[in-house]
């Protein structure tokens, strides 16, 4: 079975529909690239899959640990470059309980970094991945 089906609905927007679920993702060319900007771009998933993926294991491990990372909060933002067009780095910025131990942090760190689509990512794409450790 296919992981998703998608069709192109027309002025540079795409609809992806994941094929377990039914949920549906719609996409846009950014306004810099001859699009409207009214949906995420497929670059955009992209960067936030990185995050998304990054902070999937950390709840993995930290269930494993026993802890407990409901709020936890994190940005991403794209930088592309221009010849050729492509990402050229996505930033992560985690905010997490300044209450985790010294061995909690380095444990859900590694986690988030050795993520799959971390590692699936062109390794020319700077990954710049900070955690902020906040009350």
């Amino acid at each position: 079975m296919s992981t998703a089906t998608a069709r192109y609905a027309g002025n540079l927007r795409t609809e992806a529909t994941h094929t377990a679920s039914g949920t549906t993702i719609l996409t846009d060319a950014p306004t810099d690239n001859h699009g409207r900007g009214e949906a995420f771009s497929p670059t955009d998933l992209v960067s936030a899959a990185l995050g998304s993926c990054m902070m999937t294991i950390m709840g993995i491990v930290a269930e494993r640990q026993g802890l407990d990372l409901t709020g936890v909060t994190y940005d991403v933002t794209k930088h592309m470059a221009a010849e050729p067009r492509r990402i050229r780095q996505i930033d992560v910025h985690f905010r997490l309980p300044a209450t985790l131990s010294e061995k909690e942090r380095t444990i859900l760190e590694n986690a988030a970094r050795t993520c799959p689509v971390a590692l699936s990512l062109n390794p020319e794409i700077e990954q710049d991945v900070q955690f902020f450790y906040e009350n």
